[in-house]
């Protein structure tokens, strides 16, 4: 019964979410094109802050805790598990104000409204699963950009999204390879969620009522510990506070 409920709601929740990708494609090019990185990013972080409002409408919402935490003014990794594409919306609107980076795949880098845009000129990595020795040097050069700028990049070790919430194997590579060019970054491990319930029944209907919810954990200094130790923390920590 629930699932068919969620249908009518869930047909305004895509038209929400195909709207606002369309109307912030020309808005982006706009900013970045004319006014460069600081207006685009205003510009990006303004479009997930309603792609998340957006989630009303299926009565679902976003929360974080443990944000004071975070360091300032060094460079950090966020290390997250992954549920589903809501985790990122979530992470660019609540961390704001670290300008994180991510790792993602190639083939989200075209064909999708605002989201392949941001991916390609935003600053953030784009990695083909098939071929490592293309991954390792552009995943090199986010760990020594965010080493300059002191700001952040976003990498889930699973690899790929979790249907049910259970995490996955986490891979050591990325992170790896992070730390050794960005070695007086922090690790921040965050623990999501809920959001794969969104995507319950399949792509379509969405689940109602979803609370996603992001945890933030005591950040880890990239210098004090081995890397084999401060892998295994962070994946400990990660997990250890996945509910299902």
């Amino acid at each position: 019964m629930k699932k068919i409920i969620s249908y009518p709601f869930s047909i305004l929740y895509v038209i929400l979410l195909v709207l606002l990708l369309v109307i912030f494609q020309p808005i982006q090019w706009i900013c970045l094109n004319v006014f460069g990185y600081q207006a685009h990013k205003v510009s990006v972080d303004i479009l997930n802050f309603f792609l998340q409002k957006s989630a009303y409408s299926i009565f679902s919402s976003y929360a974080i805790e443990g944000r004071e935490k975070i360091p300032n003014n060094v460079p950090l990794i966020f290390v997250s598990n992954h549920q589903s594409l809501f985790d990122i919306m979530a992470i660019i609107w609540f961390l704001r104000k670290y300008h994180p980076k991510f790792i993602s795949k190639i083939e989200l880098g075209k064909g999708i409204p605002s989201v392949s845009y941001n991916l390609k000129y935003g600053g953030n990595v784009l990695i083909d699963r098939k071929d490592p020795k293309q991954a390792l040097p552009v995943i090199k050069g986010l760990g020594e950009y965010i080493e300059k700028h002191t700001r952040s990049a976003v990498i889930f070790p699973e690899g790929t999204r979790s249907r049910n919430g259970e995490p996955k194997t986490f891979a050591e590579s990325g992170l790896k390879i992070l730390c050794k060019y960005a070695p007086n970054a922090y690790i921040v491990p965050i623990t999501i969620n809920n959001s794969w319930k969104m995507l319950q029944y399949g792509k379509f209907p969405m689940g109602l009522g979803t609370k996603i919810k992001l945890t933030v954990h005591e950040p880890l200094a990239v210098k004090d510990y081995p890397f084999n130790e401060i892998f295994e923390k962070t994946r400990e920590t990660i997990v250890r506070d996945i509910k299902n």
